[in-house]
């Protein structure tokens, strides 16, 4: 059952391409056996670097269900999350990832993303992008103001 979605998953990513939609990539929500949502990469098509297919699959999905949890369903994805996508996946709490092409078969189609992976273990400061932290007195009043509320909802 699992190759078989997964196998979805990469024709998916062929139907974009041929398509003209956007990159190499595909991506499902399955749950229970059934597929929930679907979506190539669609990065070019809407102007919008975060399009891939396993974030677009994932806003889908929850509309879908009428929620930010997918914690009983499974992704499958014609290659191997990216750093981006990686923590969508995590935020968003799915069982399981499985996967057909990994980051390495990406770079060699010249999608490498292993300059992020780099990033993360450097200093913000010291990044290609820096990332300075400025310090303001009430820098953390929207924390407080998160702690104090009663009804929030907790992700």
């Amino acid at each position: 059952m699992h190759q078989q979605f997964l196998q979805q998953a990469v024709e998916l990513a062929v139907q974009n391409v041929e398509s003209g939609q956007g990159g190499p990539y595909g991506a499902l929500i399955v749950r229970h056996g059934e597929i929930i949502a679907g979506s190539g990469n669609r990065v070019t098509t809407n102007l919008d670097p975060t399009a891939h297919a396993e974030i677009m699959a994932i806003r889908l999905a929850c509309q879908k269900l009428q929620d930010f949890q997918l914690t009983d369903c499974i992704l499958y994805t014609s290659c191997e999350p990216c750093p981006m996508c990686l923590g969508a996946i995590y935020w968003a709490r799915l069982q399981k990832v499985y996967f057909a092409c990994d980051r390495h078969d990406a770079a060699r189609a010249e999608f490498d993303d292993s300059f992020i992976y780099d990033e993360l273990a450097i200093q913000p400061a010291e990044r290609r992008i820096a990332m300075l932290h400025l310090e303001l007195p009430d820098a953390s009043r929207p924390f407080a103001a998160w702690a104090e509320k009663g009804d929030k909802v907790r992700y």
